[in-house]
């Protein structure tokens, strides 16, 4: 018997074998045990992801010979001839070789004529969005109100191109992408059958190079195990990896590691081992995309990371990363791979997307933020630059006022500043938001505005982190309620605004950018101002 392909056959016979659209299962189902049937239904939704396949499935729960049910018996004459694609009154039909107004006519012409075998006459049409404009004029009104014994059934992978009419008189069903894990649950059960050994972490890898589709899974699990000669393993020669190209989490976790050491030649080194093993340097830009999403989410909603062991591994970098670099961080990689096909070539366009994660990380302590990086490793002093003549400085601005602080508000607020932006995150973000309403001995007493209540979840984290920094318990209480004062977080905005302020006033008074301004009627863009 000749080999038949994963994909056709573990495809689903029946709603209970389905995978991965319950809701679609589930108004189907109720219709079906209702007797509620309709004539038309548009499915619609990207490749390999059952619209085909539901599609045969009701066809058979409307001709099963034990009646119309939602569990078609698999074993009648209909259900067996469906299933094999040979159903006199089943009928498929391509839209993409098949668009024309005559095609359409001649489908509408066999409609209206009775069952030869079945219950009904279930047209399936593919890809229905490529008929065209005349062909849908011509099955509008049948479409409407076909005879009793049709059921019309439309796929589409873009809805946004079938007319509105035709819309208006189907039932709609979107069916949703595969979610990774369910993809890996059910490659699983196939490779448990087919009496094939694998690798977990593998069938990972092929879950997401199928970007959603249960076909690609299954067709990326075939080359699996002809690559692997009948083993699914993640490394090696004969490995997923190796198979699809795709850069590890462990190249990806060596650059996390190497920017937050500030050690730019071991990310150099992870980059030249991806060249070496010509590795995709756009997917290793979209995957660090993704990867520092995943962070970013464990810092401010970490339990919308469900799986336990990933949370713990991206909870270490939540931790060594601030919130606002790694929004930064995404900015890049995400434009780094916008602008690979641009670069000289792709190991130099990504070889500067890791310069700019390096060279806009955050300074600590009296270090500078860009430092040229000595052979062996080691950063040098940066070179002196010649002094620029400063254009002349606008008169300064006066102080924006102060509000005052109130009785409770104790004289060391100027020392929970400089003490909130050196805490670890995110108990950082929460301290940032609160004002110092009073200290007490080993008591204190802050104050969050309601807006920022969501932050009040590390407060068990802060107390904790403020007990270690003082060398001794606290007890910390934190109430809701508008600052009357200054937290650490508006006043580090006020200054940064006002700093902005100046810089914009000091161009905008600059005799040669007046002059300049003038001459060609130009106007000054404040947005592309920092100060410096």
């Amino acid at each position: 018997m000749s080999y038949q392909v994963l994909a056709r056959k573990w495809r689903p016979k029946s709603f209970d074998t389905l995978v991965g659209q319950e809701h679609v299962v589930r108004a189907l189902t109720h219709a079906l045990e209702q007797q509620r049937l309709h004539h038309a239904y548009l499915f619609t939704g990207t490749r390999g992801v059952g619209k085909t396949t539901i599609a045969r499935i009701l066809a058979k729960a409307l001709n099963c010979e034990k009646g119309v049910t939602p569990t078609p018996c698999g074993v009648c004459t209909a259900c067996q001839e469906i299933d094999a694609g040979r159903f006199i009154d089943y009928v498929e039909m391509d839209a993409a070789s098949n668009r024309g107004v005559e095609d359409m006519a001649a489908l509408l012409e066999k409609a209206a004529y009775a069952p030869n075998s079945g219950r009904y006459k279930v047209y399936m049409i593919d890809e229905v969005h490529q008929l065209s404009g005349h062909a849908f004029n011509a099955m509008l009104k049948t479409l409407e109100e076909p005879p009793e014994h049709v059921k019309f059934i439309l796929a589409t992978t873009d809805p946004q191109k079938i007319p509105v009419t035709v819309l208006s008189r189907c039932l709609q069903f979107n069916l949703k992408q595969m979610p990774p894990q369910h993809i890996v649950e059910h490659l699983s059960r196939v490779l448990e059958a087919e009496g094939v050994s694998f690798e977990p972490a593998a069938l990972r890898h092929i879950a997401k190079a199928a970007a959603g589709s249960m076909r690609d899974a299954l067709s990326l699990l075939d080359q699996a195990i002809a690559h692997g000669a009948g083993r699914i393993e993640e490394e090696g020669a004969g490995g997923v990896r190796a198979m699809l190209g795709t850069v590890g989490d462990d190249h990806l976790f060596a650059l996390l590691d190497g920017l937050a050491a500030g050690d730019f030649h071991a990310m150099l080194e992870v980059a030249r081992t991806m060249e070496t093993r010509s590795l995709s340097f756009d997917s290793a830009l979209q995957e660090l995309a993704t990867l520092l999403h995943r962070i970013a989410l464990v810092q401010f909603a970490p339990n919308a990371v469900l799986d336990d062991t990933e949370r713990d591994r991206l909870a270490v970098y939540a931790e060594r990363f601030d919130p606002e670099y790694l929004q930064l961080c995404y900015q890049i990689a995400v434009h780094g791979r916008d602008e690979l096909a641009l670069a000289p070539d792709e190991p130099a366009g990504f070889g500067m997307t890791l310069l700019r994660l390096f060279a806009f990380r955050p300074a600590s302590g009296n270090e500078a933020p860009t430092q040229k990086l000595g052979a062996g490793g080691a950063a040098a002093s940066p070179p002196q630059r010649p002094q620029r003549a400063s254009p002349p400085a606008a008169a300064p601005s006066p102080p924006a006022p102060q509000p005052e602080q109130n009785a409770a508000a104790p004289a060391s607020a100027d020392d929970w500043h400089g003490l909130a932006a050196t805490l670890r995150q995110p108990m950082r973000q929460l301290a940032l938001h609160c004002e110092l309403a009073s200290r007490d001995g080993q008591r204190i007493v802050l104050r969050l505005a309601p807006a920022h209540k969501h932050l009040q979840a590390h407060e068990e984290k802060l107390r904790a982190e403020l007990a270690a920094h003082f060398g001794h318990p606290v007890t910390l209480e934190i109430q809701l309620g508008e600052p009357a004062g200054q937290t650490p977080k508006s006043r580090a905005d006020n200054e940064k605004r006002e700093r902005q302020e100046r810089a914009i006033a000091a161009i905008e008074s600059d005799p040669f950018v007046r002059e300049a301004c003038d001459l060609f009627d130009a106007s000054i863009d404040e947005s592309t101002i920092k100060p410096i």
